[in-house]
């Protein structure tokens, strides 16, 4: 479980929205030696006890604005660059959010530089309570 250092062990917590839980969410820092603009992220696979959320349910959110992973694809702003050494934090929707107690996730996240032939991959897993 090498990846454990990026998440921020504070910030695994369920989403709530007019007083029902929607999701779930936690910090997360891009596992790649550079910041990114948010055009190269091709995926963020989150699964949590064995069950992967489905892409169009998962959520990233940079300078407190929120994109689908779609979404991200089509950001060239500056200003919504996920910076080295930063979180970000990605949100799931999922009715209910995850119950209390412990929990097992692994964030496998790719990206595609322009600069290189291929897409860079990563998978980093923790334990976590909520």
């Amino acid at each position: 479980m090498a990846g454990r250092q990026y998440y921020n062990p504070e910030a695994f917590r369920n989403v709530t929205e007019d007083g029902k839980v929607i999701g779930y969410s936690f910090e997360i820092k891009a596992q790649y030696y550079r910041g990114i603009t948010l055009s190269i992220i091709r995926d963020l696979k989150v699964t949590v006890d064995g069950e992967t959320a489905d892409r169009e349910n998962v959520r990233l959110t940079i300078n407190g604005v929120m994109f689908t992973l779609e979404e991200c694809r089509t950001v060239i702003d500056s200003d919504y660059r996920w910076e080295f050494g930063d979180y970000a934090t990605v949100t799931v929707l999922k009715e209910g959010g995850l119950t209390d107690g412990p929990h097992h996730i692994l964030c496998h996240q790719s990206i595609a530089p322009s600069y290189m032939p291929f897409t860079v991959e990563a998978d980093c897993e923790a334990d976590f309570t909520i």
